[in-house]
């Protein structure tokens, strides 16, 4: 087995870790879990870390457990957050617990033969006919009020902005979490826990709960990795629309790609150690070769290509490519047909849009894009002299006449016209029935 906190260490993916944790791992083959809410059918980058810890520890030799949370997805973490989450129904929770396990196939084996191969658990499945009054004897009894209040999360939660309090559902939710802990070590051997630093009161909850149940003698560890942000401070894995997601439904792999391209610099020497599989030797040489050239983006581009290649697929990352190279540099009138609908939305969702009437089709070009209320040619004299010194494309391929007729077998996806002014000013036209 390979050293997993020496792993960690160096790629800047450990935070906290409990006395004793690196030598246990050293010497034994080591079960252990991360835990992530089925809120919503789709992890996003922010999960990544923790993903990627499991990553590491399966290919360090260990067992990795992804413990979805159908159980505490359906009450809500205190951590970090000013409200109190919306409950899940069942079949909401199951459906995207599947989802989940797919995209996470990507990253583990769970379909391996070896004794480190992956398994998913879900806390439902062992809570559900957990009743209430079994539970504060069995578990609550275990741990005191005191305790419990004493956790920053708790804390935070009381003392913050938010003068709402929290609900007794919200304040059982170190008490489940801990009791996830103490099951996976009486019915699958789990004996460390990881997740995000903002976790560690959760996590050492269920070490306390372990011990007192089964007495100080029993072994088990927390190990956290720090919360990721951007070098400015600011949350890591949120754009101007949002969270940047797995699903490619929610986020196309182009703008997934161009998420990881246009990172800092600062920021892509940090994110290619935790986001990636690449040894210290190739980062190393990655961070030297940038350093010579930052303009070129070494770092960025080999970061984009790693993490669109491990989420999607060669395809869509070759896809983001052609797509990225269709706004920023040359390409054929073939490689824009083959971007589906929503990347090339994605591709031209800042430039100016405009809508035709499908009846206009088979008009001459200078007549449909010289429209009024149209910005793309200041005059149909302007477009002529355009046209004749070769300055004017359509769907990425010269006009050669102002006059031509622009019919429907132009259109890209049965809808779409890119008009190119120049080099740089690109126009969306959508023709409408």
């Amino acid at each position: 087995m390979e050293n997993f906190v020496e792993e960690l260490k160096w790629r800047g993916m450990l935070a906290q870790m409990m006395p004793g944790t690196e030598d246990y791992l050293l010497h034994n083959l080591t079960s252990a879990y991360l835990g992530t809410d089925p809120t919503a059918d789709s992890l996003h980058i922010g999960h990544l870390c923790g993903i990627m810890m499991l990553r590491h520890l399966q290919h360090c030799g260990h067992k990795p457990y992804l413990l979805v949370g159908g159980a505490t997805g359906m009450i809500g973490d205190p951590s970090g957050k000013s409200l109190e989450r919306n409950l899940l129904d069942q079949d909401t929770l199951y459906h995207n617990q599947e989802s989940i396990k797919k995209q996470v196939s990507k990253f583990l084996d769970f379909e391996g033969t070896e004794p480190n191969k992956a398994e998913l658990v879900n806390n439902y499945d062992w809570m559900k006919d957990f009743k209430f009054l079994d539970f504060v004897r069995d578990v609550g009894k275990h741990i005191t009020v005191n305790y419990m209040m004493a956790k920053d999360s708790v804390q935070k939660r009381l003392n913050g902005e938010a003068h709402d309090g929290l609900s007794f559902t919200e304040f059982t939710y170190q008490l489940l979490q801990g009791y996830d802990f103490l099951y996976l070590y009486q019915h699958h051997g789990v004996r460390l826990q990881l997740g995000g630093n903002d976790q560690w009161g959760n996590m050492t909850t269920g070490t306390e709960l372990i011990r007192r149940t089964l007495g100080n003698e029993a072994e088990a560890y927390c190990l956290t990795c720090p919360l990721i942000t951007k070098a400015d401070g600011k949350k890591f894995g949120k754009t101007e629309s949002g969270n940047v997601w797995l699903d490619r439904n929610r986020t196309t792999p182009y703008a997934f790609y161009q998420f990881w391209l246009n990172v800092s610099d600062e920021d892509a020497e940090r994110y290619i150690k935790i986001f990636t599989d690449l040894n210290k030797e190739t980062i190393d040489a990655l961070v030297a070769e940038h350093s010579q050239d930052p303009g070129r983006r070494v770092l960025q581009k080999r970061l984009a290509e790693e993490v669109t290649l491990m989420v999607h697929s060669k395809e869509d990352l070759d896809m983001a490519i052609a797509a990225s190279n269709i706004l920023f540099g040359k390409a054929t009138k073939e490689q824009l047909s083959t971007l589906d609908e929503a990347t090339l939305n994605d591709v031209f969702k800042d430039v100016p849009h405009y809508e035709l009437p499908k009846e206009q089709l088979g008009g001459k070009a200078v007549d449909l894009f010289c429209q009024e209320g149209w910005d793309i040619f200041p005059s149909k004299g302007e477009m002529r002299k355009m046209v004749k010194g070769g300055g004017v494309s359509l769907n990425k391929e010269k006009v050669t006449a102002f006059d031509q007729a622009v019919t429907a077998d132009d259109l890209i996806d049965g809808k779409y016209l890119l008009v190119q002014r120049g080099k740089k000013n690109y126009f969306l036209i959508t023709v409408k029935d």
